[in-house]
């Protein structure tokens, strides 16, 4: 397996002064947001895409994924999303991930990554509706991944209408097509009460790609490697043992005042476990 660092962390920084930043720091990958204000796919043609391509190519560094999670082009974090109340505010979403699909083909990228769905009203909502109208508008995509060959992989995150390892097996039996997978966030299954191993083994045969970041008393913030509870080395060892070739990406989107010493620190830290990667860099 591979170690990157997300764009989504240099957000005041070009696209291209990102990808510079994160090669500099010591990354030989990097996943690369989706949304603005780096590849909003709209905002990009194919010379744009051969641009991306030979800064990538001069630094030395692959893509490990396109996160196309949040939706700041045309709301936030979260909205629009796969379960709005107002069909025509999920087309929104439907179109969003459709283009990062063709994104991803154009720079030969194997995946993208989605929400689970969005956050809902775990008191008035009724899920298994929501989670019909998920996984309805899902299959109106999946013709495009089939077609493109990039998996959509869905990350399971606290608080949103899919946030466990059982919710999302559920989910993956529901929908059944082999090209949805699951972006496995180490953090998020440790806020929800979750063992990190304990879900990685229940849902490896899904996971295409890990987010890694610290987490402290299971609150929702994304830390430093080191600066929490975690132990990672039980999933990084299951991953090594059943020889998982993708990629491990650092996620640090809160540190957007000092991206690059997030990175450092991060990478310094991380060494501890390079037993278990091919290499920082390749």
């Amino acid at each position: 397996m591979r170690l990157a660092f997300s764009t989504n962390a240099f957000k005041k920084h070009s696209l291209a002064q990102a990808v510079r930043l994160i090669s500099k720091a010591g990354y030989g990958a990097v996943e690369i947001l989706c949304d603005v204000p780096h590849l909003y796919a709209p905002d990009y043609a194919q010379p744009d895409f051969d641009s991306l391509s030979e800064v990538l190519r001069e630094n030395k560094v692959s893509v490990s994924n396109l996160n196309a999670f949040t939706f700041f082009a045309k709301g936030d974090t979260y909205n629009p999303s796969w379960i709005d109340t107002d069909p025509q505010v999920r087309q929104f979403r439907i179109i969003h991930t459709i283009n990062s699909i063709c994104a991803a083909s154009a720079l030969g990228v194997n995946n993208i990554s989605t929400e689970p769905g969005g956050l809902y009203d775990k008191i008035n909502g009724n899920r298994e509706e929501l989670i019909d109208i998920f996984c309805d508008n899902l299959k109106k995509v999946i013709p495009f991944a089939e077609e493109k060959k990039v998996f959509i992989l869905i990350e399971p995150e606290p608080e949103l209408i899919i946030e466990n390892s059982g919710q999302m097996i559920e989910f993956l039996k529901k929908v059944s097509s082999p090209f949805i997978g699951v972006n496995f966030d180490i953090g998020h299954f440790h806020c929800v009460g979750e063992q990190p191993l304990k879900a990685m083994e229940a849902l490896y045969p899904y996971v295409k790609h890990v987010h890694l970041e610290d987490i402290s008393n299971r609150e929702h913030r994304h830390l430093i490697p080191g600066e929490g509870e975690i132990d990672f080395e039980p999933v990084l060892e299951f991953l090594y043992r059943n020889k998982y070739g993708g990629y491990v990406t650092v996620e640090l989107y809160p540190y957007q005042d000092d991206p690059f010493g997030a990175a450092v620190k991060s990478i310094n830290y991380l060494r501890k476990y390079e037993k278990y990667f091919e290499s920082f860099r390749h």
